[in-house]
C-alpha cells in the first residue's frame, strides 16, 4: 500500500473514532429522556418494557370500592419483570391515571412502573417521567429534542440494575 492510501486509511480511522466518541452515551440519552433521577427510577420500577396499548377501560366507584383505569398492554419488548408477547392489565387508581399524559389503543409507550401493590395496583415510576411516547414503529422515542432509540433505553436501564 502507497503511503498516500495509508494516510487515507489513517485519516478515515482517526475521523470515525472521533465521530463515535461524540454520540452521547446510552447513560446520558437516559437522562436526558427520564431525568436526571433516571438511574433510581430503574432500580424502582417492578416492570419495564416498551409496548402497545391494546385498549383502556374506565371503571367507576361503583363497579370497584375506588375508580380505576384498566390499561391493556401487550408487552413488545421486555426489559425487566415482564415477557415478551404477553398482555399485561395494568390497574391504576384514576386521581393517579391524571398525573400524566392518557394513553390510547394502538400507541407504543416505553413503561417504568411501580411493583404491583397488595390491591394490584400500579403506576408510572415518577409520573410522567415513566411514561415515555415512542413513534408509530415502536422503535423510537417521540421527543423532538433528541433521536433517542428504545434500544439504547434499554442498555442503559439494564445496567443501571446491574449496579
Amino acid at each position: 500500500m502507497s503511503l498516500p492510501w495509508k494516510l487515507t486509511a489513517w485519516a478515515l480511522v482517526c475521523l470515525g473514532s472521533v465521530a463515535a466518541a461524540a454520540q452521547p452515551s446510552d447513560s446520558l440519552l437516559a437522562a436526558r429522556v427520564l431525568g436526571p433521577g433516571w438511574k433510581k427510577m430503574a432500580r424502582t420500577a417492578g416492570m419495564v418494557f416498551s409496548g402497545t396499548v391494546v385498549g383502556v377501560e374506565a371503571s367507576s366507584a361503583e363497579d370497584h370500592a375506588v375508580p380505576t383505569i384498566e390499561l391493556k398492554v401487550r408487552v413488545d419488548r421486555a426489559i425487566a419483570g415482564v415477557k415478551a408477547g404477553q398482555v399485561l392489565t395494568i390497574r391504576e387508581w384514576a386521581g393517579a391515571w391524571s398525573m400524566h399524559r392518557p394513553m390510547h389503543a394502538g400507541e407504543h409507550v416505553l413503561l417504568l412502573l411501580y411493583p404491583r401493590s397488595r390491591l394490584g395496583f400500579t403506576s408510572p415510576v415518577g409520573g410522567a417521567l415513566g411514561q415515555i411516547a415512542l413513534d408509530a414503529s415502536g422503535t423510537r422515542v417521540v421527543q423532538r429534542t433528541e433521536n433517542v432509540s428504545v434500544l439504547q433505553l434499554e442498555r442503559a436501564i439494564r445496567s443501571a440494575r446491574k449496579e
